[in-house]
């Protein structure tokens, strides 16, 4: 079982971490990225959803919900995402400072990839999606199409 406390706070420490490094050295970034973005949100989406994390680099989807969906995570720190394949379903995050994060989309895998159809692949093989779009197309999912987010009381913690 998470210790969803745990992993609130751990998020929150990385990044007061990051905020103090980039204070002691004024002009220098040290915004996390990269593959530690990436288990992180997933991570994060499987505590707040109840999914189960699939194997780190398993192709096509991150998590299985209960009744067995496939879900693609996605999480940001810029503003855009990449995608190499149409997923099932799939969430999109932005993590936040205090260890929470904000849901930019979550729906069909299908109505994202019909933003690339017709488009060249890159030459990295990743369509990027913005992050604006991303959120314009969460306004359109139907609530029966979207990945159930556990409540609060399930997570065993308040907010504040």
């Amino acid at each position: 079982m998470i210790d969803h406390d745990k992993l609130r706070a751990l998020v929150k420490q990385l990044y007061a971490t990051v905020s103090e490094l980039e204070a002691m050295f004024p002009g220098r970034h040290f915004t996390p990225d990269g593959h530690m973005v990436g288990s992180l949100g997933e991570c994060l989406v499987a505590d707040a959803y109840n999914l189960e994390l699939m194997a780190a680099s398993n192709e096509g989807y991150d998590a299985v919900t209960e009744s067995g969906l496939e879900v693609e995570i996605k999480a940001t720190q810029s503003n855009s995402v990449a995608f190499r394949s149409q997923p099932q379903r799939t969430i999109v995050i932005k993590i936040l400072c205090d260890g929470t994060f904000e849901e930019i989309y979550n729906g069909p895998g299908d109505l994202v990839w019909s933003h690339f159809r017709g488009k060249r692949l890159p030459s990295n093989g990743q369509f990027q999606v913005s992050v604006n779009t991303l959120r314009k197309l969460n306004e359109t999912v139907e609530e029966v199409s979207r990945v159930p987010r556990k409540t609060q009381s399930e997570f065993g913690s308040k907010e504040g």
